[in-house]
C-alpha cells in the first residue's frame, strides 16, 4: 500500500516539524546574544542622550579591594600602573 520512506510515510507533516524547530531555535539564540550584549549601556529609564556612566579602573579597583578580591599590596601596586 505504502512505500517506506520514513516518517513522511506515515505522516507527512512531521516534514516541517524540523525545519520550524531549527528557525526557532536561532531567533532563541539571536535574542539571548542580544540581550546579553546591550545589557551594560541598556537604560529602561533614561532618555536616548542619558545614556549610564561607565565606571573609571580607579574605582573598579576600589571596589575590588573593597569586597576583599585583591590584597592591599595588589591594590597599591594596580593603583600606580593606572596612575601612570
Amino acid at each position: 500500500m505504502y512505500m517506506y520512506y520514513g516518517s513522511r510515510a506515515m505522516n507527512p507533516g512531521l516534514g516541517l516539524f524540523w525545519p520550524i524547530i531549527f528557525v526557532l531555535f536561532i531567533i532563541f539564540v539571536v535574542w539571548v546574544i542580544s540581550a546579553h550584549s546591550n545589557k551594560d549601556t541598556r537604560c529602561t529609564d533614561c532618555e536616548e542622550d542619558e545614556l549610564p556612566e561607565m565606571e573609571s579602573a580607579l574605582e573598579i579597583l576600589k571596589k575590588r579591594y573593597a569586597r576583599g578580591e585583591i590584597t592591599k599590596r595588589q591594590y597599591l601596586e594596580m593603583k600606580k600602573d593606572i596612575s601612570e
